[in-house]
């Protein structure tokens, strides 16, 4: 069946790694056992913030009375797993807190050999970067460090690792693929496996080099350029920069935003989304994960609610902490950046949240609610993908989509287009 895709948190001791992913994993939906995943104690669940499908107006039976009221599914929307607020979706997804990294890690320095081991399993990268350049390379305190050389060093270990690997068996390897007549991919793809690469991304590697030598006359440089491509098309990276909100965090962001490609690089502060969560489980705060809002009992009470939302009254202390935090942070950089994070890495992986209901034409499940379940699939996925994903090997009969339209298993899912699926189970 159809692998749950896997997000990797990595990054040196006290970059907030251990933050930034107690802030993703935190929910204030129910919890338990997921029917699509497995949990070691190096996993954890994390929930990505999508827009969910009750949330659509051009849904049959979803019409709202007028242009200010909410569509009528969003009150029936009751996810399984996860929560639906104001038509926004927490989806659970896979995480891996892999251990802390530091320079030297693929010759076994530190914690090194655990952390590349548990990488092996990762679909993308988070790298949880230090950006207020308070913590050295090691992770020990210091004032005026460099944050741009974690980023370089961390994929220099990554790329030394799957190098390494490879070239103590070079000759072998070479001797085998000229006797055996073997293609490129081939050879690749038996001694990446143990990456998790398919034939495919072997392929995507070597189109990325367009190499004419055949494998058997590569240089070693080529083939570092080989290992090179590989890690970029089988570890794509998103490069968190935490702690924001520190005095010294402008000059480096402004400073590595000129050496990274913008569409891998996230701003976020860690330590606020967490308190801001905490707040709203002792009820002193109205705040929805990503938003760049954040409501008091007294903001809630100036906008006309006399109850002030049922929230309860902050001391002077708070208030003048969530006002910091609100000027610091949220006005600033439009939110924590947080959940922007997991966002922009299952963009990278091309993930689609596809909506499995027992009936398309109430979207409902039998219990009166709607869009109880949820699932992540990659991009490219066919609606046989998400069946078997969900029902495993159970025969199928037809699947129909919005409207009662039937559609082909071979159909590809895209968001907004075969992605809410009602599964008939049976001979067809």
């Amino acid at each position: 069946m159809p692998r749950d895709p896997l997000i990797a948190l990595v990054g040196k001791p006290s970059s907030g790694k251990s933050t930034t992913l107690n802030s993703l994993t935190d929910t204030t939906a129910k919890v338990g056992n997921f029917p699509f995943t497995t949990i070691d104690p190096n996993r954890a669940v994390g929930y990505l913030q999508i827009p969910c499908a009750c949330s659509r107006t051009t849904l049959p039976s979803n019409q709202p009375a007028s242009p200010s009221d909410p569509p009528p599914l969003q009150a029936k929307c009751k996810p399984n797993y996860g929560v639906c607020q104001q038509g926004t979706r927490s989806v659970p997804i896979d995480l891996l807190d892999v251990a802390g990294l530091v320079p030297g890690a693929h010759q076994g320095k530190g914690l090194g050999n655990k952390f590349l081991d548990d990488l092996r399993h990762a679909d993308a990268l988070i790298h949880v970067v230090d950006v207020s350049g308070t913590t050295d390379a090691e992770g020990k305190s210091t004032r005026g460090y460099d944050p741009s050389n974690d980023i370089v060093w961390l994929r220099s270990e990554i790329v030394s690792w799957v190098l390494g690997n490879l070239m103590q068996k070079w000759g072998g390897v070479k001797r085998r693929h000229t006797a055996i007549k073997a293609t490129a991919v081939e050879t690749l793809q038996s001694q990446f496996s143990g990456y998790g690469a398919t034939s495919a991304v072997i392929a995507r590697t070597l189109d990325r080099l367009q190499l004419k030598q055949p494998l058997q006359d590569w240089s070693n440089e080529t083939v570092e350029q080989v290992v090179n491509a590989f890690v970029d098309e089988k570890f794509p990276t998103i490069i968190a920069l935490n702690k924001i909100d520190h005095p010294d965090a402008d000059k480096n962001v402004s400073k590595i935003a000129k050496m990274e490609k913008p569409e891998r690089l996230v701003l976020c502060s860690a330590i606020s989304e967490v308190f801001l969560r905490r707040l709203v489980k002792q009820g002193f705060v109205s705040y929805i994960p990503g938003s760049e809002f954040v409501d008091t009992r007294q903001d809630l009470i100036e906008q006309g609610d006399e109850n002030g939302g049922g929230l309860k009254e902050m001391d002077e202390k708070l208030v003048q902490r969530v006002e910091n935090l609100k000027d610091m942070v949220l006005y600033r950089f439009g939110s924590t950046g947080v959940n922007q994070v997991l966002t922009r890495a299952s963009e990278l992986l091309g993930l689609v949240p596809t909506f499995s209901v027992r009936s398309i034409s109430s979207f409902g499940s039998g219990d009166g609610s709607v869009f109880r379940d949820c699932v992540l699939v990659k991009k490219g996925s066919t609606v046989k993908d998400v069946y078997r994903k969900i029902m495993g090997d159970a025969p199928l009969a037809y699947v129909e989509t919005v409207g009662g339209m039937r559609v082909s298993e071979d159909d590809e899912v895209m968001v907004g287009k075969n992605d809410i699926l009602c599964f008939k189970v049976g001979r067809a």
